[in-house]
């Protein structure tokens, strides 16, 4: 079909293993930084995130060529990795 247009919003909540209040104030802006950054590679776009200490809000421009589950996949992946790898908490950092 020619000039078909498709407008999705989705919103996304996730929050630390366990629901612990691991997103500490002084990094939460880099965090929401690094999703942002995951978000736009993967040709979506973040409207919003924010966030509490123990969850995460996001509403993301999403585009059809991926399944909501790789793309999710894709961003707790990468920004656990990131957390880890810059040693911001004390343990192991995993999303739920």
């Amino acid at each position: 079909m020619a000039n078909t247009y498709t407008q999705i919003h989705l919103q996304f909540v996730f929050s630390p293993k366990f629901r612990a209040s691991l997103i500490h104030p002084d990094w939460e802006n880099d965090l929401y930084k690094y999703i942002t950054g995951i978000v736009q590679n993967n040709k979506h776009k973040m409207l919003c995130i924010n966030g509490m200490p123990d969850h995460i809000h996001m509403l993301v421009g999403f585009h059809t060529t991926q399944s909501i589950g790789e793309f999710m996949q894709d961003v707790k992946g990468g920004s656990s990795g990131w957390i880890n790898e810059m040693k911001l908490t004390k343990s192991r950092f995993e999303w739920q």
